[in-house]
C-alpha cells in the first residue's frame, strides 16, 4: 500500500469517527426535564406522583372511581358515578384561591388570619361535599358490590397497617445503628 493510500485511509477513518461521534452526541443532546419542567410534563401527560391520573379536579377516565377498583360496575353505574363527580367538582375559582394561598405559604410568604380562616372553611366544605358524593355513590351500588367494597377496604387497611409496622421497624433499626457506642470512662 502506498503512502498516499495510507494517508487517505487515515483521514477517511478520522472523518468517519468524528461524524459518528457527532451523530451519537446529537441523539443524547435533549436533556432530561428538571424540576418545574418535569412537573409540567407529568401534568401534561396526566400523571401525578401517585402514578394515577391525579387527585383533584374533574373526571378523566376512571379517576373518580379509583376507590371502586376491582368492583364490577355496570355501564349505567359508571355513568351515574361520573355525573355525581361532575356535579360536585370544585369550581375553578375555589381551586385557584386554594392554589394561591398554598403558593404564598410555599414561597415563604405569610398568610393572613382571613386567608387561614378561608382555607379552613374551604376544606370543611370540600370534606362535606366528599361525604355527600360518597353517600350518593354507595346508594348506587348493589348489596354484593358494597360487600366487595367493604372487603377491599379491610384488605387495604390491613396492608396499610403492615406497611406502617415495617416502616416503624426500619426507623428503629436506623436509630439503633446511628446511636454512638458509649465508651466507659475511667474515674
Amino acid at each position: 500500500m502506498s503512502l498516499k493510500n495510507r494517508i487517505s485511509s487515515v483521514i477517511t477513518l478520522a472523518f468517519a469517527v468524528a461524524a459518528f461521534a457527532t451523530f451519537a452526541s446529537a441523539q443524547d443532546a435533549t436533556p432530561a426535564p428538571k424540576g418545574d419542567e418535569q412537573k409540567a410534563e407529568k401534568h401534561e401527560r396526566g400523571f401525578g406522583r401517585h402514578g394515577g391520573k391525579g387527585r383533584h379536579g374533574g373526571m378523566r377516565g376512571m379517576r373518580g372511581m379509583r376507590g371502586l377498583h376491582g368492583i364490577e360496575l355496570t355501564d349505567a353505574q359508571k355513568a351515574q358515578i361520573r355525573q355525581i363527580h361532575e356535579a360536585n367538582k370544585p369550581s375553578e375559582e375555589v381551586m385557584n384561591e386554594l392554589r394561591t394561598i398554598r403558593e404564598t405559604r410555599r414561597n415563604g410568604g405569610t398568610i393572613t388570619d382571613a386567608q387561614k380562616q378561608r382555607m379552613q372553611a374551604l376544606r370543611q366544605e370540600m370534606r362535606a361535599k366528599h361525604e355527600g358524593v360518597r353517600a350518593q355513590v354507595l346508594a348506587i351500588l348493589t348489596p354484593e358490590q358494597r360487600t366487595q367494597l367493604e372487603a377491599r377496604k379491610a384488605e387495604m387497611q390491613k396492608r396499610r397497617e403492615e406497611f406502617r409496622q415495617k416502616r416503624q421497624e426500619l426507623r428503629q433499626q436506623r436509630r439503633d445503628t446511628a446511636k454512638p457506642v458509649e465508651k466507659p470512662t475511667d474515674n
